[in-house]
This record gives C-alpha cells, structure tokens and sequence, in this order.
C-alpha cells in the first residue's frame, strides 16, 4: 500500500534531520496561480515562471476551472487575497490537458460499477446535472477565459485586482497570454 511507503519515508526522513524552511505567512510574490491538478504542471510552472517555494499561492484542480463562482476554488483565490495579501490572479491552462478527452459520461459509469447509487446522482448540483458539472469545459482556452470572467466579476473581489489567463505548453513551458488583467 501507498500510505506505509510513504509513512516509512517519513519516518527516515525526520530520523535523518531534514532541514525544514519555517513556512512564510503570505506568498514572497504577492500572487495566487490557478493550475490544473497535472502531476507534473506545479514544478513545470515553477521552472518556466522562476519561482521558488513561498513565492506565490497555488491552487490546483481539474483542469484550473472555476466551475462557479460561489465554489471552493473561488473561496480560496479570495481568501488568498484578503488574507494572504494575493495582489495578482493568475489562471494557468496547458495544452494537451486530459480535460478536453474527459467522459463525464463513462467517469458516471465508473461510478456506478464502484456501487454509487442513481439516487446520489439524481439531483446533483442543484439540477444542473452530474455530466455537466463533471465535464467543465472541453476546450483550455474556453476554460481560461469563463475562469477569467467567473474570478473578475465575483462580486467580493477587489475591482483593482488584475486576473490574468494564461496557457502553457508543458513541451517547451512557453507561456500564451489569453487574458492581460488589468
């Protein structure tokens, strides 16, 4: 099991007296980055972008959407605003994300092979429709933009605070500007 590696490496880990860094307070950058949940897309950014760690809050899920405005991710881009002194938003798509081949439909049958119940699924989401709120968007652009838009007109944000919608290209980390926040 994953779990007693993984608890086996810490128990060398603290035996063997790793320094730790005591963790900062606010971000060294002043910034929130939204990010797909990629494994590998957290150390591309911080490669392409030079950023250490404690330079910028990072916030990562399935395909760096915000599916809606009043959802967990926009809670925590406000909260890295207020309380975590977030000046700038950034909203990091990449090309070739797994989300644009994404089947709600056979994730739902998964699903159902895994014993979850049609009852659970019946009203799902307020009626919008498990499928949907599953899938997002299919296409990364598409998905920078409508998160740009849903962060930029949340009534709690700061009018002054700058979201900037951005795709990376994890072959070679050039970065595509989609949205210039102002």
């Amino acid at each position: 099991m994953l779990l007693e590696n993984m608890l086996e490496y810490n128990r060398k880990f603290v035996e063997d007296g790793q320094p730790i860094r005591e963790p900062s307070l606010y971000p060294n950058k002043n910034a929130v980055v939204l990010t797909c949940m990629e494994p590998q897309i957290e150390s591309l950014l911080r490669n392409a972008l030079d950023l250490q760690d404690g330079d910028v809050e990072m916030i990562k899920n399935a395909g760096g959407f915000v599916s809606d405005p009043y959802d967990s991710v926009m809670r925590s881009l406000l909260i890295a605003v207020y309380e975590r002194r977030a000046d700038e938003i950034f909203v990091i798509g990449h090309y070739g994300c797994w989300m644009k081949d994404f089947d709600a439909e056979a994730a739902i049958e998964r699903m159902k092979l895994q014993g979850v119940s049609e009852e659970s699924m019946e009203g799902f989401n307020n009626n919008k429709g498990l499928a949907e709120w599953l899938n997002g968007s299919q296409q990364v652009e598409e998905m920078v933009r409508t998160s740009v838009s849903t962060i930029e007109n949340h009534p709690l944000l700061p009018e002054d605070t700058p979201v900037h919608g951005l795709i990376v290209d994890p072959s070679t980390g050039k970065l595509d500007v989609i949205v210039y926040g102002f």
